[in-house]
């Protein structure tokens, strides 16, 4: 990916040699407490945020800090690379895009929807309108679930920022009081609010390829990324077997597919997951 190092967003929240530590995360149907289960990204997978914190301080050497400076710097780039797309999208809509906060941290922090662990891997919390991060998911994403490169980094913020974009709209909370009326269709309409999220990223992505972002083989990255985390992938790589029931966030072919949807159009108005497009 083409991008400039302009230092760090001003959304940019850096915990990472704060401290703080974490409460046991509650997710969708009991506690996320896995690496991989924590790579099922997006809303509602922590608790109320009633949590009592715990663990000690999390140190940043100076070492560490030179190390990943250029990472920091990255995330801030497609951040405000893709707030900025957002915000002209909501203004030609006659709306008002009010800018997400990025928070970097490491080993556990708190956030407004509870005690957060690097283990939970990248999420949104509505609450306090964040994106959570620990910088060493991408070694994660690339040496466990072989998705390297930057733009499936890039992905991963796009989509998180996906569910910020669901928020404004209010999609998120009908989806969850919709949730509530239907328990049994909990787990379907959270697989369609992924993968609008998932659809949302390549709309991002169709605009950063119109201005000369891309090079070749990024589009390949941001689908291998999208891919890597489809629920079939994680269940066959953790347990041998794929419970289609217990879907929460996709395929592997269907993130994919709404990723290159959103690309291919750069259109949002083609994200409707929930009109069974």
């Amino acid at each position: 990916m083409r991008w400039n190092s302009g230092g760090r967003s001003p959304n940019l929240e850096d915990r990472r040699g704060s401290g703080g530590g974490f409460g046991m995360p509650m997710g969708i149907g009991g506690g996320i407490i896995t690496l991989i289960l924590a790579l099922i990204f997006g809303p509602g997978i922590l608790s109320n945020g009633n949590e009592s914190t715990s663990g000690g301080e999390v140190g940043l050497t100076p070492a560490d800090s030179a190390r990943e400076e250029p990472m920091v710097q990255f995330v801030s780039f497609v951040l405000d690379d893709a707030q900025s797309t957002w915000q002209g999208a909501f203004q030609r809509a006659g709306g008002n895009f009010r800018p997400a906060k990025m928070v970097l941290f490491r080993d556990g922090t708190m956030s407004g929807c509870g005690g957060a662990q690097s283990a939970m891997g990248p999420f949104y919390c509505p609450l306090d309108e964040k994106l959570y991060l620990d910088l060493g998911f991408f070694e994660e994403l690339d040496k466990r679930f072989g998705a390297p490169g930057d733009f499936a980094q890039a992905y991963v913020i796009a989509h998180e920022l996906g569910h910020h974009v669901q928020h404004l709209l209010g999609i998120d909370q009908r989806v969850r009081d919709a949730q509530q009326r239907n328990p049994d269709a909990a787990n379907q309409l959270s697989v369609r609010l992924e993968l609008q999220a998932d659809c949302y990223a390549g709309v991002w992505a169709h605009s950063a390829a119109e201005r000369g972002k891309l090079e070749a083989g990024d589009i390949q990255e941001g689908l291998g990324a999208a891919s890597a985390v489809g629920d079939d992938r994680i269940q066959r790589q953790t347990t041998g077997s794929v419970n289609v029931d217990s879907f929460t966030h996709g395929s592997a072919q269907q993130r994919s597919q709404w990723f290159a949807r959103g690309y291919e159009s750069g259109n949002s108005s083609n994200c409707d997951t929930f009109g069974g497009g």
